[in-house]
């Protein structure tokens, strides 16, 4: 059986593939292994349940959770599971991403990581990811290192 990767990224629709490529590619980018599933806290919520369950005995080190509208897929998930949950809200809908954004704020006691909205809040999502996996990773922490030289070094010209 193949590893597991270090970041799963649950979607909750197929509609959310393109804005997840951003986030993939970056995880990609910092060395960071992952495996990708769609999932619906509404439409699938035995799978996503399931998912959420199974992720840390399949050696996953953090999730994050794509979604739009009532965007509840993340606090479920964080509800379930005890790995760090980091929520991309998505846009799409009337309020553009705020009721999704919204949506991801949790009672205490159950974490999600809320990103801003969209494609900026997948990089950020995949950077916050490859942070934590870079604590026990020094392969991810290099190439992190070398990410914000990177940017930095775009900054300055």
């Amino acid at each position: 059986m193949p590893e597991a990767g270090q970041v799963l990224l649950i979607l909750g629709s197929k509609s959310d593939l393109e804005v997840a490529s951003e986030a993939t590619k970056t995880l990609d980018k910092l060395g960071v292994t992952w495996e990708q599933v769609v999932s619906s806290a509404h439409r699938t919520p035995e799978r996503t349940v399931q998912i959420a369950k199974e992720a840390m005995g399949k050696g996953h080190k953090v999730i994050i959770c794509m979604a739009g509208y009532a965007a509840h897929l993340p606090g479920v998930v964080a509800a379930i599971t005890n790995l760090p949950v980091i929520g991309v809200p998505l846009s799409g809908s009337p309020l553009n991403g705020l009721d999704a954004l919204l949506a991801q704020q949790m009672p205490s006691g159950i974490p999600v990581a809320a990103m801003t909205i969209g494609t900026a809040g997948a990089i950020n999502a995949a950077v916050f990811a490859a942070r934590i996996v870079a604590l026990s990773d020094e392969t991810v922490r290099a190439k992190l290192v070398q990410y914000v030289n990177d940017l930095a070094a775009k900054v300055l010209g």
